[in-house]
């Protein structure tokens, strides 16, 4: 693929310098457990609301703005520790904090503000996924293109 500085979209093998198609949403992350029903024990305590699935099933599906937060059930192959971290952008960190210093396992940073225009803390689910809750800091433009 070739890219040209500044152009954020692709250019796709085979067909000259035509930039399609753009990518305009994520609509799921899929991310595994052991165990579903301490995972749905979790995601319900900060506040994620069912949408798919329960406690019982293989495959659980959580409403998160217009996309979805998924867990599939394998308890073949534990979950890979240092895998990355989704980012939820939620309506008031500090709140959300509260909520999951109550329960465990606990937040693994306090809210702080970043110099990149964010206010956030992480938390990691009971796979080891880490998770960022984060909301922009007044004045800070939204993020995309």
């Amino acid at each position: 693929m070739n890219f040209k500085p500044g152009d954020h979209r692709a250019r796709w093998p085979g067909r000259g310098d035509q930039l399609d198609p753009t990518i305009d949403s994520l609509s799921a992350v899929t991310l595994k457990t052991a165990d579903m029903a301490a995972a749905c024990a979790f995601y319900r305590s900060l506040g994620f609301k069912l949408r798919y699935g329960d406690e019982s099933a293989a495959f659980t599906s959580f409403v998160v703005g217009s996309s979805y937060l998924n867990l599939q059930l394998d308890r073949a192959r534990p979950p890979v520790a240092g895998w990355g971290r989704a980012i939820f952008y939620v309506s008031d960190v500090d709140a959300l904090y509260r909520v999951a210093a109550a329960i465990e396992p606990g937040p693994t940073t306090q809210p702080r503000d970043a110099e990149w225009g964010e206010r956030y803390f992480h938390i990691s689910d009971p796979d080891g996924h880490e998770l960022s809750f984060a909301r922009p800091l007044a004045g800070t433009p939204p993020p995309g293109p």
